[in-house]
């Protein structure tokens, strides 16, 4: 690679001077890239020099658009889906749906950007264009993950350069910020005592499927799918060999980590056993009252709906959870547009369910398995809160509840140190 300097005369006579890059890039095609200053083109060599030592090159000549990226991305995922299910390789439908929506918004925003010329700015403004369409926060961060693992798949397989993505979390962590809020106790994560009044508040069948999800940390797909064949009421554990996605479909869990066993304790064993549908239903008087029980289906499902069928995730949350939380009391205010408390027509503050998904009680779960054993809590370690999550790596695990596993305070710490000393 070298930076050259070219002089020539235009047709008019001007004499003109240009600095020159002469490069390969990553698949071998010769560049050459031309620069008013030379500050600016020795600026480039460097940059060149780092993207080849670290990622590799291309050329903004030869470099594609995000558009185009996405279609062929999403091309290569297609073909994961036609692979049979429990292929390492195999993707859910569900997955590639969502990839589209996150590609879909990426369209609208930003594009017909050529990889080539992303910068973190670039990549502000796209984040910027999301948020102004009413994007949440949670979606804008969803859709730049894609979009960095995107480029990751360029890098890998395109021979593209340099991954933005990742140079502008790498900026965030450097100054400060940037990372993943906390998940709070009270806030994301109920407490012990809302938990309880939610499961006393839900009426008819949403009762056991919230006490299960609370005390098992099952994920709503998983829930949804299981069947009364992989619950073991004598030994106590539910086996996790299957979910129901979101059009309705059984299918394997997301990962060879998700398909696992859970333990559970006798409120949850003598919960199920009251709600299994009796194979022999007994007689009783007209005067006693018939307890609930499981609606029977084909599937044998576990939490069907009225009809024995797969329950619908958004019935769960609307006539099931959020209901409950209202009746539990288990409450926030609900804001105007310009974040102020609304009122009804008497001036009575309106108040909305705190919780309104179902993973906010696998996320309390998750603390119950962490806590302390004299604060109410489990006390595993972290390995053993992994594998009941089904969690696919233990950074995932920490990266989520690590700040929740419980910190030796100096009372503690001198116990330790004295109870060493005296064994020495």
């Amino acid at each position: 690679m070298s930076v050259r300097k070219r002089s020539w005369v235009t047709s008019k006579g001007e004499r003109r001077v240009a600095w020159v890059v002469d490069f390969r890039d990553s698949n071998g095609h010769r560049t050459i890239e031309t620069f008013d200053l030379k500050k600016d083109a020795d600026a480039r060599r460097s940059e060149v020099d780092v993207a080849r030592r670290d990622h590799g090159v291309t050329a903004r000549s030869r470099s594609i658009t995000i558009n185009q990226l996405g279609e062929k991305w999403l091309a290569a995922l297609k073909k994961r889906t036609l692979l049979p299910e429990g292929d390492d390789d195999y993707l859910q439908p569900a997955t590639l749906d969502m990839y589209e929506d996150h590609v879909g918004h990426l369209k609208k925003c930003g594009g017909g950007r050529k990889l080539a010329d992303l910068t973190v700015p670039i990549l502000n403004t796209i984040m910027d264009c999301l948020r102004s369409q009413g994007h949440s926060a949670d979606m804008v961060r969803r859709v730049r993950v894609t979009l960095g693992t995107m480029l990751q798949w360029a890098q890998d397989h395109l021979g593209t350069g340099r991954n933005m993505v990742r140079e502008m979390g790498r900026k965030k962590r450097s100054k400060g910020g940037g990372s993943k809020p906390k998940l709070e106790i009270g806030k994301d994560i109920p407490t012990r005592a809302e938990v309880a009044k939610i499961i006393n508040n839900a009426r008819g069948r949403w009762r056991p499927l919230f006490l299960v999800a609370a005390y098992t940390g099952l994920r709503a797909s998983e829930l949804r799918g299981l069947t009364w064949v992989d619950v073991d009421l004598k030994g106590r554990k539910i086996t996790v060999r299957q979910k129901a996605d979101r059009y309705n479909k059984i299918g394997l869990p997301k990962s060879k980590s998700a398909r696992r066993s859970v333990p559970f304790g006798k409120v949850v064993a003598n919960t199920l056993t009251e709600w299994k549908p009796d194979d022999k239903p007994k007689i009783v008087s007209a005067d006693q009252p018939q307890k609930l029980k499981c609606p029977k289906g084909k599937l044998n499902l576990v939490f069907p709906n009225k009809t024995g069928n797969i329950e619908v995730l958004s019935n769960i949350r609307q006539r099931g959870l959020m209901p409950a939380c209202l009746a539990a009391g288990v409450t926030v205010p609900a804001l105007d547009a310009n974040g102020k408390p609304r009122r009804d027509k008497k001036g009575k503050p309106i108040v909305k369910a705190k919780y309104t998904g179902l993973h906010a009680l696998r996320h309390f779960y998750a603390s119950w398995c962490i806590n302390r054993k004299v604060d109410g809590g489990l006390e595993l370690p972290p390995k053993n809160v992994q594998e009941r999550l089904g969690h696919s790596t233990i950074t995932l695990t920490l990266d989520r509840y690590g700040h929740l596993f419980p910190v030796a305070d100096h009372q503690e710490i001198d116990a330790a140190e004295i109870a060493l000393m005296q064994a020495s």
